[in-house]
C-alpha cells in the first residue's frame, strides 16, 4: 500500500469517528427557543409531528462505547492505512501459527503415512478418512464430493487417465500440476474440414458416422496424430486424451467435439506442492489411487 492510499485511509476513518462524536455533541446543545408551546419541531409530515425528546440514556451510551470500542481497536489491530496496531497481530501471522501448531500436532501421522507405499496406503481405513476430509476441502470443488467430475474436470473414479494413474504419476500431477491446451482448428481446417476431422475421431470409439464425412476426415487427422497418436490412443506423456473410448472430458456428443476442435480447450490442474506439502501429496495421491482401484 502507498503513502497515499494509507494517509487517505487513516484521515477518512479519524474523519468519520470525530465527524460521529462531534454530531452526537453538538445536538445535545441545539437552541430549543424555537420550539412550538406543544414541545414540537414544527415539523409535521402525514399528520405525525416531530417532537423534540432526547435520546434514550442507554442508546447515548451505547454509541459513545462503540466509539471508544472502535478507537481502541483501531489501536491495537491493522486498520488505518498501514499501522500495524500496538499487538503486531496480523491474519497472516495467526494463519502460519495455526499451521505450525496442526504440524506439531499431525506431522508425525503423515510422516507415517508417507513411509508406507500408495497401493499399500489406499488400504488403510483411517488414512484414507483423514485423506477424504482433504480431498473435499482441496479437491472437491472442481472434481465433485463423489470425485466423479464434471465437464472439464476429470471423472476420479474410472481407470482412464490423462497423464496415467500410476502412484508416481499422481504424486507428479498434484506436486506440480497440469497445463493441458488443445489448439483450435477453425483457421487451419476450416468449418467443413472440422466436420469430418470430428466424424473420423468419433468413428474411432464405435460411434455412428457420417461415413463420407469420416472417410474424409481420416487424412485431415493427420495433424491431431502428433498429439493423440495415429491409432488415436492418446499419449499420456503430454495429456492427450484417448479418442477410442468412450470418456470425453469436455462432452462426447457431435456438438461438444466440435466446439472442441473449432475453439480449442485450455485447463489447468493447480500444484499442491506448497498448499500440502509432500506428506500429504503422498496421502491424496493414495486416495486418488484407491477411487479407481476398489
Amino acid at each position: 500500500m502507498s503513502d497515499f492510499w494509507s494517509g487517505y485511509i487513516i484521515v477518512l476513518s479519524l474523519a468519520n469517528i470525530i465527524g460521529v462524536s462531534w454530531l452526537l455533541l453538538w445536538t445535545r446543545k441545539m437552541d430549543l427557543s424555537d420550539l412550538a408551546e406543544d414541545g414540537t419541531t414544527g415539523h409535521e409530515y402525514d399528520g405525525i409531528k416531530e417532537y423534540n425528546n432526547p435520546l434514550p440514556r442507554w442508546w447515548l451510551i451505547s454509541f459513545w462505547l462503540s466509539i471508544a470500542f472502535s478507537l481502541g481497536y483501531l489501536a491495537l489491530y491493522p486498520g488505518l492505512g498501514k499501522f500495524p496496531g500496538l499487538l503486531g497481530w496480523t491474519s497472516h501471522g495467526e494463519h502460519s501459527q495455526d499451521q505450525a501448531n496442526y504440524d506439531t500436532e499431525f506431522g508425525p501421522l503423515y510422516k507415517s503415512f508417507a513411509a508406507t507405499p500408495i497401493p499399500e496406503l489406499a488400504k488403510d481405513d483411517r488414512a484414507m478418512r483423514i485423506a477424504g476430509r482433504i480431498f473435499a476441502n482441496n479437491c472437491a470443488l472442481c472434481h465433485g464430493s463423489n470425485a466423479r467430475g464434471g465437464q472439464g474436470y476429470p471423472n476420479l473414479t474410472d481407470n482412464d487417465w490423462l497423464y496415467g494413474g500410476e502412484p508416481e504419476k499422481l504424486v507428479e500431477t498434484l506436486t506440480h500440476g497440469r497445463q493441458g491446451v488443445m489448439p483450435a482448428w477453425k483457421d487451419a481446417m476450416g468449418e467443413q474440414g472440422v466436420k469430418e476431422v470430428v466424424a473420423y475421431a468419433l468413428s474411432l470409439s464405435g460411434r455412428n458416422v457420417d461415413n463420407e464425412l469420416a472417410k474424409a476426415g481420416e487424412p485431415r487427422f493427420a495433424v491431431c496424430a502428433g498429439c493423440h497418436g495415429a491409432d488415436g490412443r492418446g499419449n499420456q506423456a503430454i495429456g492427450a486424451p484417448n479418442l477410442t473410448d468412450t470418456i470425453w472430458l469436455y462432452g462426447g456428443a457431435e456438438r461438444h467435439v466440435l466446439d472442441t476442435v473449432y475453439y480449442g480447450r485450455k485447463n489447468r490442474m493447480p500444484n499442491f506442492d506448497k498448499t500440502l506439502g509432500p506428506d500429504r501429496v503422498h496421502l491424496m495421491a493414495a486416495y486418488v489411487y484407491s477411487l479407481s482401484h476398489k
